[in-house]
């Protein structure tokens, strides 16, 4: 178990490292237009909020320092 806590805890102190660093990104698809079974439509990509990287340093923080500091 403790294993596991600081191996998710690291895993997700570097993910929000990545998404702080701006480099992490989702991409959207939207309809322009549509006329029966034609459309036309387009991609674009968007940054994650800054706050899903902080969640991730600070969640990822506090499971890796339990899983050191945990007994057994």
């Amino acid at each position: 178990m403790r294993a596991v806590l600081i191996i998710l805890g690291v895993l997700l102190l570097a993910g929000g490292i990545y998404v702080l660093a701006g480099h992490g990104s989702y991409q959207t698809t939207d309809t322009l237009v549509q006329i029966g079974s034609a459309k036309v439509s387009a991609t674009h990509d968007k940054a994650l909020p800054q706050w899903v990287g902080i969640a991730g340093v600070v969640v990822g923080a506090l499971l890796a320092l339990g899983g050191f500091l945990k007994k057994g």
